[in-house]
């Protein structure tokens, strides 16, 4: 009996050592940024819940080969007729902020959507609204779900509405004001095939604009 419980023992061990060795290699993601649009101090941005100026991005941690698994997916929206611009200017990869490289949407809350094409773990997303001129855009919410009509196990990973004006509840995060460097949202390895992302305007005018979302997973 003794034995046999100390061949499970090292058996035991041997997984350990085992599953540490397979362990995926982790790396620190970083963002290619496009050129600044702007430069000097920004003008005031009369808004509440604001974050300081100049707050790093967190540093996210990901699997070794994760990629923009969103780059050239489909992109459906709330507003089936963009003002300016095009729905298939969010994954196009182009970051650029000048005029061709967004998509302007109607006033109020408005949704996009990328179809990841099938279920992924996504570790990250990262954002540009419009950097060509600073503003803070509100009620920004991001969630990841199997579900294309999200109405089913949908998960939020980023939610900036302080007082539920978006009516999908009340956020923690922080607004904050618009640059080249976008924004960047640790999605904490949630799994999903499709991401929604909201906005209701900014302190710039009642539209909303995208000019590119990304979304890191494998």
């Amino acid at each position: 009996m003794k034995n046999q419980l100390k061949i499970v023992t090292v058996a035991a061990l041997a997984a350990l050592v085992t599953g540490s060795a397979v362990a995926e290699e982790m790396q620190k993601l970083e963002l290619e940024l496009p050129k600044p649009l702007f430069a000097g101090t920004p003008k005031q941005i009369r808004t509440r819940n604001l974050e300081k100026p100049g707050t790093p991005a967190p540093e996210i941690m990901v699997p070794k080969g994760t990629v923009n698994v969103a780059e050239g997916k489909e992109v459906t929206s709330s507003d089936d007729f963009p003002v300016i611009g095009e729905l298939e200017y969010i994954t196009d990869a182009d970051k650029d902020g000048a005029d061709g490289s967004y998509v302007e949407l109607g006033p109020g809350v408005q949704w996009v959507q990328i179809d990841l094409g099938e279920a992924k773990t996504v570790y990250a997303v990262a954002l540009w609204h419009y950097h060509a001129q600073a503003r803070a855009y509100r009620d920004i919410i991001i969630q990841v779900s199997d579900d294309a009509e999200f109405v089913e196990g949908v998960t939020t990973v980023f939610n900036n509405d302080h007082d539920n004006s978006a009516g999908l509840g009340v956020g923690k995060a922080k607004e904050y004001i618009e640059t080249n460097k976008g924004k960047l949202v640790d999605a904490k390895g949630v799994k999903g095939q499709y991401v929604r992302l909201y906005s209701n305007g900014s302190t710039g005018s009642d539209m909303n604009h995208y000019i590119e979302v990304e979304v890191f997973g494998k």
